[in-house]
């Protein structure tokens, strides 16, 4: 082979080579910059990775806010009139109450309805669920009316009786008793006290504004984290196919 075949043929390796590193160093960029490292939104439209360098108090200021709103606690009062030897809890998640097999990840069960909270938590002496009361409010979206479908389902499907109320038509005591009795629940209507005599009926819960109170409950300043935090997370987890009911 001659001297100059020799030399075109150290050319061409040459610039293959350099061909196959730019091609190398422009897929690594590309990886780079659609992998979620950065702050906010990754070009793929997954969120971000966790920034492990920000301080957990100093970048997410944490605020007292109340648990219930108006209408939860006066569902809640409620409750605890109309059936006054059961355990009543309010905003307990899902996850706290019921098992699932582990076959699958149980993360992305967490995601899908796992961390989503009931608005009251009926339960016995011995903390075994009773029931679930689902207070719906006017003029939801469409993502929050899916989400409450959901987890009824979720609460359907593990044997678990689900009453749904209207936060601006709330039954009365007598009404709630008679549900809980369609729903095969023992319910008394007099409470005997121990020396044998009717206990005093507890009476009307009324929320009483003392002074600067009313201001505050008029700014949502300290309202509870309302329920559509949990829509735009739905909107923000990743998904490898839609959401089973």
């Amino acid at each position: 082979m001659s001297h100059d075949a020799v030399a075109m043929l150290d050319i061409n390796f040459i610039g293959a080579l350099t061909v196959s590193a730019l091609l190398l160093a422009w897929i690594w960029a590309r990886r780079r910059g659609s992998s979620p490292s950065g702050k906010g939104k990754a070009k793929s439209g997954k969120p971000a990775a966790a920034d492990a360098s920000l301080d957990t108090v100093q970048s997410w200021t944490p605020q007292a806010v109340r648990v219930l709103t108006l209408p939860e606690r006066q569902a809640y009062d409620l409750m605890r009139k109309a059936m006054p030897r059961q355990l009543v809890l309010a905003q307990v998640p899902l996850a706290r109450f019921i098992s699932v097999p582990t076959r699958h990840s149980y993360s992305d069960w967490l995601t899908r309805v796992g961390r989503l909270t009931v608005d009251l938590l009926v339960c016995d002496k011995s903390s075994r669920v009773v029931a679930v009361v689902d207070i719906r409010t006017g003029g939801q979206s469409e993502r929050s009316v899916r989400r409450h479908e959901r987890m009824t389902q979720v609460l359907q499907a593990a044997g678990i009786r689900v009453m749904h109320w209207n936060a601006e038509a709330l039954p009365s005591a007598a009404e709630v008793r008679a549900l809980f009795r369609e729903q095969g629940v023992e319910v008394e209507d007099e409470v005997i006290g121990p020396a044998g005599k009717r206990m005093l009926p507890v009476p009307e819960m009324v929320e009483v504004l003392g002074e600067g109170d009313a201001l505050a409950l008029a700014t949502p300043q300290f309202e509870p984290v309302s329920s559509d935090y949990f829509d735009d997370l739905d909107a923000l987890a990743p998904r490898a196919a839609e959401p089973r009911a």
